[in-house]
């Protein structure tokens, strides 16, 4: 332990910075840096170009650009600066020779000196150093001339450059000058006539072709395409093909692949008889020989492939274009074992057990041409068509996609987009390999996969996805892949790559256009809710928080919007844990960029400014930062309250608080608010700016989702009533098929058409035989109290069977009963002729015992049975003229009473009538009759039974 510690003290004393270290200049150094500063630029650049060190040297080139620009010094710059770099630059070194290449591009590049100047000046100067023997500083000026050519005028070029680009590529010249005339022919072959390139260029290009160096004639090979662009189509089949067939079939492989790249690169000079008699012979030829040899030029052929289908797919005939498809398919098996190629269901069963091959036991040359292969797939489609894909190319599609080596996954994940673009309608094929690269092992197949992953969904979506409507179907069929998403997050975060795991994050956005809303709701949001909390990047819970967000946004429940809204509330502003108090301030950020003014105030202002009141003062702080956005939110007179809030906010931070930085924050964030003037509503209406009109546009937005719950909910209302309706009318029709006999409601009788329509009796039926039907079938009391048929019936079969003591409640008749007449009035002192011969001499029924009945139903009080109508349903309050002076009726005589309606509505009324005119006992019985007669028909007998009892009436 002594010695462990010995050494960490030792360690920590040397990261002392106090030490001087051994770099630092000493003072002699720094007084040989030092200049006058009284100099001007001119004179100081002058200065340090004589007598300066290699930095200071190295500055003022870079600056040189910047010199020449200015127009004051311009002429003196040329005439003392410029000469002085190009003596300097015949004895600088590497460093500064690279710095001088690229300011001369520069001042090209930005027209600083007229041409004819740059001409003397600094390109004499690049066609000096290109023969530099550095080569590193020879490349270089090298690359800085063929730039320059593309700038200078042809004139300027056939005058300066090409006499010294043919003189360069004579036999007799390094093999550098000879590489670097190939490179400079090709720059200019393009700038010429056609008869300037045949008479000064194609003879040196031909001798090139023919050099003894393998490097000099696959870069003249490469040139090629450029040279025969400028002679055109006839001299270049009689110049340039026979010299590209010879290269092609030349001894090296690296003029071999230069053969190949430049056939691919003048297919579309070429014509219809030239492609079909030299150029697919030589193609067809060179892949065979590729094949067999299995060398070098096989991957250049893998890459080449799909450019040559496509460039040659016009000439081809059927069995030719067969003969292209089966020879890919023996490239994306190259290196593979016999029994792979052949049973592709047994690549990688189990895609747990895909892993990456030791480099030793596979061929380098191999798996750069599967991983070539793959690349050019999309390339092989369009090659083949849509029609015939699931037949030629699934299955080695789907080989691939399993290919035991990651790489090659890695490159069918990368185009996998392309491919579900091209397939169209048939995507859903791939819908299987799709799955399997979500559930790779492998980092990089994820990152290829999930990079694209908004363009695949979108892809097997269709053209639904652009008008937001969505089949049920294409819903289901991504039933497998979004588990497939959401489980790949399990392999990116077991890496430390932060940058894919946003990326996954935020491709989980895009699954709104592709998802229900239980989806969302039970499997999306979960998966985001817990990166929240577990991310250990600050980037990973910001891309989280905005996709949950527009995720919730899209939600279709109001009350799954506002559950999801309460959580944020909750587990990350009022969280235990700082790190969420402080996630919760980025949120609200997030929520004022994405949701209207109107959302935000309504959920999170209010919670968000109780963080004034945090202990820990970076959330203060934090909060000091988005007080000025929220004071913009505010509209006046609708959020005076908020604004008083805010403003209590603010002086309480002022006031109290203690922290230094959190001081500082809130005075500058005080500063910008007294900047901000609040809204008006009024104005507001008035001028809309365009950031008013994108909140009115949410704002919209977030009403329509609303509105359509709504709709949802009363279909589905609808839709239960209706369902209800259908099943009640197929029992009734049941009913009705089973005849009069099974129908517990009996249909109307011949001759009783009266009675069943404007529910009179007929004169042929007695009220006896309506009585006696109506209680031989049973049938249940009406619910409607505004009939006539409810009024009790003064005949004797109704009293003889409803004044039974034992006798059931009277049940509610569907058969209107016969309507009776009103007597308009009661003589006190004769005897009713007509009530002693409809009443016998019998008992009568019970008063108390009958139900409650009137004549106008709508009219009853409220107040008499607390709200409710006599048969328990709710009524409408009384529509009666109250008695004014609120001190009750005038004492009525009994003498007066005959006077009065024989209906009333108002019981209560009824019961005041009863009460004044006195006890019913102590009067005449005859008169006492007649008076419980008018009672029964003024609306109500209750106040009878409770003031006088039941009592038995008799003439």
């Amino acid at each position: 332990m002594d010695k462990t510690t010995t050494s960490l003290a030792d360690d920590l004393q040397d990261l002392q910075l106090d030490r001087p270290t051994e770099g630092l200049k000493s003072t002699e150094e720094l007084e040989k840096l030092t200049v006058d500063e009284q100099l001007s630029d001119i004179e100081r650049a002058v200065y340090l170009l004589s007598s300066g060190q290699e930095v200071q040297r190295i500055s003022v080139i870079h600056n040189l650009p910047d010199l020449l620009r200015d127009t004051e010094s311009h002429d003196e710059c040329m005439r003392r600066v410029v000469p002085k770099v190009r003596e300097v630059l015949y004895v600088a070194q590497t460093e500064m020779q690279l710095a001088a290449s690229s300011a001369f591009l520069q001042i090209l590049q930005k027209n600083l000196v007229p041409i004819q100047n740059y001409t003397q000046t600094f390109l004499q100067t690049i066609l000096n150093s290109v023969d530099a023997r550095d080569p590193d500083v020879a490349s270089a000026w090298l690359e800085t001339l063929l730039d320059v050519i593309d700038l200078l005028p042809k004139d300027i070029i056939k005058k300066e450059i090409l006499n010294i680009a043919i003189a360069k590529g004579q036999l007799s010249q390094t093999v550098y000058s000879r590489l670097s005339c190939c490179k400079i022919l090709g720059k200019i072959a393009t700038k010429f006539e056609p008869f300037v390139i045949k008479k000064e260029i194609l003879p040196v290009v031909q001798s090139l072709c023919q050099d003894v160096d393998y490097e000099v004639r696959g870069c003249m090979c490469r040139q090629l395409d450029c040279v025969a662009r400028g002679l055109g189509l006839e001299p270049t089949k009689s110049a340039i093909l026979p010299e590209l067939v010879e290269l092609t079939n030349d001894e090296e492989g690296f003029v071999r692949t230069a053969g190949l790249e430049t056939v691919v690169s003048i297919l579309s000079l070429l014509d219809e008889d030239t492609c079909n008699n030299t150029i697919i012979p030589l193609v067809c030829k060179f892949c065979q020989q590729a094949m067999q040899n299995e060398d070098s030029t096989l991957p250049v052929v893998a890459k080449q492939l799909g450019r040559l289908a496509h460039g040659l797919q016009v000439h081809l005939t059927d069995e030719q274009k067969q003969w292209f498809v089966d020879y890919y398919r023996k490239l994306c098996k190259v290196g593979l074992s016999p029994e792979r190629g052949k049973n592709t269901k047994e690549v990688e069963s189990d895609q747990s057990k895909v892993t990456d091959m030791p480099q030793n036991e596979e061929d380098d040359q191999c798996l750069e041409c599967r991983k070539n292969a793959a690349f050019n797939f999309p390339a092989m489609f369009v090659f083949v068509g849509p029609k015939h894909f699931k037949v030629d190319l699934l299955g080695i599609f789907s080989s691939l996609c399993k290919d035991p080596n990651s790489q090659v996954r890695k490159t069918v994940a990368s185009g996998f987009h392309e491919v579900t673009k091209l397939l169209g309608s048939q995507v859903h094929i791939l819908q299987h390999d799709l799955i399997n690269l979500l559930k790779d092992d492998s980092v990089d197949v994820l990152r290829g996969i999930l990079t694209n992953i908004v363009d695949i969904l979108d892809s097997f979506l269709g053209s639904s996805s652009s008008n937001h409507t969505l089949s049920e179907a294409k819903m289901n069929s991504l039933g497998e892949v979004i588990p497939a998403i959401l489980a790949s997050d399990e392999v990116v975060s077991s890496f430390n790559n932060w940058r894919l795991q946003e990326e996954l994050m935020t491709s989980l956005a895009s699954l709104t256009q592709c998802c229900s809303n239980e989806v969302l709701y039970t499997k999306v949001i979960p998966v985001l809710f817990n990166k929240l909390k577990t991310a250990r990047a600050l980037p990973v819970r910001h891309t989280c928080a905005r996709s949950s967000l527009i995720i919730i946004r899209t939600l279709k429940k109001l009350e799954q919007r506002e559950e999801l809204v309460y959580r944020l509330v909750t587990e990350f502003c009022h969280g235990r844990s700082c790190h969420q108090r402080s996630l919760f301030i980025d949120i609200c950020k997030f929520v004022i960029e994405l949701y209207s003014k109107t959302f935000f105030k309504k959920y999170f202002y209010e919670v968000v400014l109780e963080l004034h009141k945090d202990p820990v003062p970076n959330i203060r702080l934090r909060l000091c930062s988005l007080l000025p956005p929220l004071k913009r939110l505010i509209k006046l007179p609708t959020d005076r309250n908020l604004l008083q809030q805010l403003d209590l906010c603010v002086r309480k931070l002022l006031v109290a608080e203690k922290d230094r930085d959190v001081q500082n924050a809130i005075k500058v964030a005080v500063e910008e608010l007294d900047k901000i003037h609040v809204q008006m509503e009024s104005l507001s209406r008035r001028m809309l700016f365009e950031q008013d009109l994108v909140d009115q546009k949410k704002e919209d937005e977030e009403k329509l989702l609303i509105e359509l719950e709504e709709r949802d909910q009363k279909r589905e209302e609808e839709a239960a009533e209706k369902k209800k309706g259908e099943k009640r009318n197929s029992v009734t029709s049941a009913l009705a098929k089973k005849g009069d006999n099974g129908s517990k409601i009996p249909g109307p009788r011949k001759g009783s058409k009266n009675l069943a329509v404007s529910g009179t009796t007929s004169p042929n039926t007695s009220t006896k035989d309506v009585q006696n039907r109506i209680g031989k079938n049973s049938i249940a009391k009406s619910k409607s109290t505004n009939s006539l048929s409810q009024i009790p019936r003064r005949g004797k079969t109704i009293a003889e069977n409803i004044g039974k003591p034992d006798s059931p409640k009277p049940i509610r008749s569907k058969i209107p009963a016969a309507k009776v007449k009103p007597q308009p009035n009661y003589d006190s002192g004769k005897k009713d002729s007509t009530v002693s011969k409809s009443m016998p001499n019998k008992a009568l029924p019970r008063l108390s015992r009958l139900p409650l009945y009137s004549s106008q139903p709508n009219l009853h009080s409220s107040q008499s049975s607390g709200g409710k109508s006599p048969i328990g349903r709710a009524c409408k309050p009384s529509l009666a003229p109250k008695p004014s002076g609120g001190a009750g009726l005038k004492k009525t005589p009994v003498s007066r009473l005959s006077r009065l309606p024989l209906y009333n509505s108002n019981p209560d009324l009824c019961s005041e009538r009863l009460r004044e005119a006195g006890p019913i006992r102590g009067q005449p019985r005859a008169q006492r009759v007649r008076q419980q007669d008018r009672l029964r028909y003024q609306g109500s007998c209750s106040p009878l039974r409770s003031t006088a009892g039941p009592r038995e009436c008799r003439n």
